[in-house]
C-alpha cells in the first residue's frame, strides 16, 4: 500500500480551540502519534488516548497521526480526526462521543423567535460559549459561512456540537445547505436532536416536500418520532413570489426568514440600511406567512457595530410584521429583544382590551367594547399575543389582571 496522507481542521496564529490534523496511513510501523499544544501538561495524555481509541475504532494499526492543538475539546479533536480518516478509507461507521443531557430537549412551534445566532459550522471557537449570550435560537452554518473544500469537516464538527455543547436552552438550528446538496447533512443531524432545518435559497414547495421525504426516511431508521421543524430562507425573486406555496409546503414549516444579501444581488441592487429596494419582498413574505399562521424572520443586519440603526431597523421591521431577525454578532442581541419586546403602551393598551374581553364573556355578552368602540376577534387576539409576550419575558406578572382591576378601582 503506498502512503495516502490527508489534513483537517484549522491552524494559524489566531486560531484558538480548534486543532489541525495531519494522518499518514503506512503499511508498517504501528500507531505513532506526534502531539504539538501548549496544554499539553494538562491535557497531552488524554488527547492521546483519544487519538488511539479513534484510530482503533475504524481499524487503522499502521499511521502517523500529527495533532497540532490550539486548545481543542475532545469533540473538535474527534471530529477532525474522523475528517481525516475518511478522507482516506471508505467508512459509513461514525465515532460518536457522549450526547450531554443538558442537550435533550425539545422546540416548539409556538415559542419566540426574536433572536438567532449564526455561527460558522467549522469555527468551534464560536460554539463553545454561545450560549451565554442568551439567544432565542443558534444557528449552525453548513452553507455560506463555510468553505467548499470544508464542508464535510463542518458535517462532522457540527454533529459533534449537537451532542456535546451546552447550548442553555436556545433553540439548536442548523442551516443546511443550498438544495439539492443539503439533503446530504440530513443524516449528520437529524440523529443528533436538531430542533430547526434553516433552507436556504428556498424557490419552491417541491423542495420542502423532497426534503422532508429524506428528513422522514431518517427519523425511521433511527425511530425518531420528535417532530423536525423547517424554516425556509427566501433569497431570491422567484422565491419571494413563490412564498405563500413554500409557506404552506408542510406542517412543519413554522417559520420563513428573508436573506437580503442573496435577494438584493439577484435583482442587482445595493442594500442599504434604509431598505428601500427590499420592502416589496419583505411585505410581500411577511402577507404570506400570516396568510399561513407561521412567523415571519428578518434578515440579518450587517453593520455589527451601529446600534442605534439596529435599533431603528428592527423597529421598521417590527412595524411590518416580523417576529424576529438574525444576528452575525452576540452584541445585536440585546437590542433586538429589547426592540421586539412590546412597549409599555402597547401592553397597557392590551391589557384593557382582554380585560373588557374576559368581562364580556364572564357577563355573557355577544358584543366586545371598550368604550365606544367595538372590538373585533382579531384585535382581541392580537392583544391576547402582547400580553402572553409581556409575561413570558417578564415585563408583567402572571397574575397582571387583578392587579390590573385593583389600580382600576
Amino acid at each position: 500500500m503506498s502512503n495516502k496522507i490527508a489534513t483537517a481542521g484549522n491552524t494559524g496564529k489566531k486560531v484558538r480551540s480548534d486543532c489541525f490534523v495531519t494522518l499518514e496511513l503506512k503499511d508498517s510501523g504501528g500507531i505513532q502519534i506526534d502531539q504539538k499544544s501548549k496544554v499539553e501538561v494538562m491535557y497531552g495524555k488524554a488527547n492521546i488516548e483519544l487519538c488511539k481509541d479513534i484510530l482503533s475504532f475504524f481499524g487503522i494499526e499502521n499511521a502517523l497521526l500529527t495533532l497540532e492543538d490550539k486548545g481543542a475539546v475532545p469533540l473538535v479533536i474527534a471530529a477532525r480526526i474522523e475528517a481525516v480518516i475518511k478522507q482516506l478509507i471508505d467508512t459509513d461507521k461514525e465515532y460518536l462521543l457522549e450526547f450531554i443531557e443538558e442537550n435533550n430537549y425539545t422546540s416548539e412551534k409556538e415559542q419566540f423567535r426574536f433572536s438567532r445566532l449564526y455561527l460558522p459550522g467549522n469555527s468551534p471557537s464560536m460554539m463553545l460559549n454561545a450560549g451565554i449570550h442568551d439567544p432565542n435560537g443558534i444557528i449552525l452554518d453548513l452553507e455560506d459561512s463555510v468553505a467548499f473544500t470544508k464542508k464535510k469537516e463542518a458535517q462532522l464538527l457540527v454533529r459533534n456540537a449537537l451532542r456535546g455543547i451546552d447550548f442553555y436552552g436556545a433553540e439548536r438550528m442548523v442551516r443546511i445547505n443550498q438544495f439539492p446538496k443539503g439533503l446530504e447533512d440530513l443524516k449528520y443531524l437529524i440523529p443528533h436532536n436538531v430542533h430547526m432545518l434553516l433552507v436556504p435559497k428556498c424557490e419552491g414547495a417541491d423542495q420542502i416536500k423532497q426534503l422532508e421525504e429524506k428528513i422522514e426516511k431518517i427519523k425511521s431508521e433511527h425511530k425518531i418520532t420528535r417532530p423536525l421543524l423547517l424554516m425556509p430562507i427566501i433569497e431570491s425573486a422567484l422565491g419571494v413570489e413563490k412564498a405563500f406555496e413554500i409557506a404552506t409546503a408542510s406542517e412543519n414549516v413554522v417559520a420563513m426568514a428573508i436573506g437580503l444579501e442573496d435577494y438584493t444581488a439577484d435583482l442587482g441592487a445595493r442594500r442599504t440600511n434604509e431598505a428601500v429596494e427590499s420592502f416589496y419582498a419583505r411585505t410581500r413574505m411577511v402577507n404570506a406567512c400570516k396568510a399561513a399562521h407561521i412567523q415571519a424572520i428578518d434578515s440579518v443586519f450587517s453593520d455589527v457595530g451601529d446600534m442605534d440603526a439596529l435599533r431603528e431597523n428592527v423597529k421598521v421591521s417590527k412595524g411590518l410584521g416580523f417576529e424576529g431577525m438574525g444576528c452575525i454578532h452576540p452584541r445585536q442581541i440585546k437590542v433586538i429583544h429589547e426592540s421586539f419586546a412590546p412597549e409599555a403602551d402597547e401592553i397597557d393598551k392590551a391589557k384593557k382590551i382582554v380585560n373588557a374581553f374576559i368581562d364580556a364573556t364572564e357577563k355573557g355578552l355577544g358584543v366586545v367594547s371598550l368604550g365606544t368602540k367595538m372590538i373585533d376577534p382579531p384585535v382581541v387576539k392580537r392583544a391576547e399575543k402582547t400580553i402572553h409576550l409581556a409575561t413570558s419575558l417578564g415585563l408583567i406578572s402572571e397574575n397582571w389582571r387583578d392587579e390590573f382591576i385593583n389600580i382600576a378601582e
